[in-house]
């Protein structure tokens, strides 16, 4: 409180009523509530009363009611700055102290910050690179600029964390709201940047399988010689004719005819088609599975997150709007 000179005039009324005017300055704090912030509105208590004098020496009435000091007040406050003047509530109450009664005058005043600085300086930034990561969704997972997008993103919204650490009031019982908003917005971002970190290696995982298999048939390829040998095999294998056996003598080589071994070596040889069939079509399928299986699989994945993603953001947001104007 400031103390301003005493004034010497006396204010005397036709019906004998004297008055006496005194000008002081009043420099007073008060307990902030911010979880709404910058939609919040606060009230600020400044009571009246006599020290030593009580009831029976001193009686304090209000000058004027509510309507008139609020009016009054707007009449006198030119600029209001970042907060705005809402209403002022004038009551009179008694204060009982051991024995004691002291008379007591409060006013209450009311005040609503203006919250579009901090709406288009911080919440719609934050909203806009949500959106951005959103969007992010469509470029192709198997560039590395995905991955580096998101990354840029997330760091800006570090930078928009240290101004929230100066603009928000440190005094306060609950958390502001805002501060919620910011960090489920930053733990979206690093969950979509975990799903993209898998989905890129998913990617790159196929991708080093399809260089294995290109690496493995370049390293196997036959030479002239070894492919006409294959064409002449394949040729016999698509006749399925049984050869007419040679004619041979029935000497007897061991105890086992010439005609006898011809035959058990036709049957080997039917053995070795068979076997090369079935190896030739478990190698393509596996092949086909290394080929595709990965990729596949991250598109399952990201088309998922993707899916919950955006219903956790639209559940969010309504939430947290419906927090702040409820």
């Amino acid at each position: 409180m400031d103390p301003y000179p005493p004034s010497p005039y006396l204010y005397v009324s036709h019906d004998g009523m004297i008055s006496k005017e005194e000008a002081m300055k009043v420099v007073s704090t008060c307990k902030m509530d911010i979880h709404k912030f910058p939609f919040d509105t606060q009230k600020c208590n400044i009571t009246f009363s006599s020290v030593i004098h009580t009831v029976a020496d001193i009686q304090l009435i209000p000058f004027s009611n509510s309507s008139r000091a609020t009016q009054a007040s707007r009449e006198v406050m030119q600029t209001q700055g970042e907060w705005e003047f809402l209403d002022m509530t004038v009551s009179r109450g008694k204060l009982i102290f051991e024995g004691g009664e002291w008379d007591t005058i409060s006013y209450t005043i009311t005040m609503k910050r203006r919250p579009l600085l901090h709406i288009t300086n911080f919440l719609i930034p934050i909203l806009f690179f949500l959106c951005l990561d959103l969007a992010s969704f469509l470029i192709s997972d198997q560039r590395g600029e995905k991955l580096g997008f998101k990354v840029t993103v997330l760091l800006a919204i570090s930078v928009l964390l240290l101004i929230l650490n100066d603009i928000l009031p440190s005094m306060s019982n609950r958390s502001p709201l805002i501060a919620t908003y910011c960090i489920v917005i930053f733990a979206f971002l690093l969950l979509s940047l975990f799903e993209t970190i898998i989905v890129t290696h998913l990617i790159e995982r196929d991708s080093v399988h399809q260089e294995w298999d290109q690496n493995q048939t370049g390293s196997h390829t036959c030479g002239p010689e070894e492919k006409r040998l294959g064409c002449c095999v394949f040729a016999v294998a698509e006749r399925e004719t049984p050869c007419d056996p040679l004619p041979v003598a029935e000497e007897v080589i061991g105890g086992v005819t010439a005609q006898e071994e011809s035959g058990v070596l036709l049957l080997i040889l039917d053995n070795l088609r068979a076997a090369e069939r079935m190896l030739a079509f478990l190698v393509n399928n596996c092949s086909e599975r290394k080929s595709g299986y990965w990729t596949t699989l991250a598109r399952r994945i990201n088309t998922a997150f993707f899916t919950i993603y955006l219903t956790s953001v639209i559940l969010f947001i309504t939430f947290i709007c419906k927090e702040w104007f409820n």
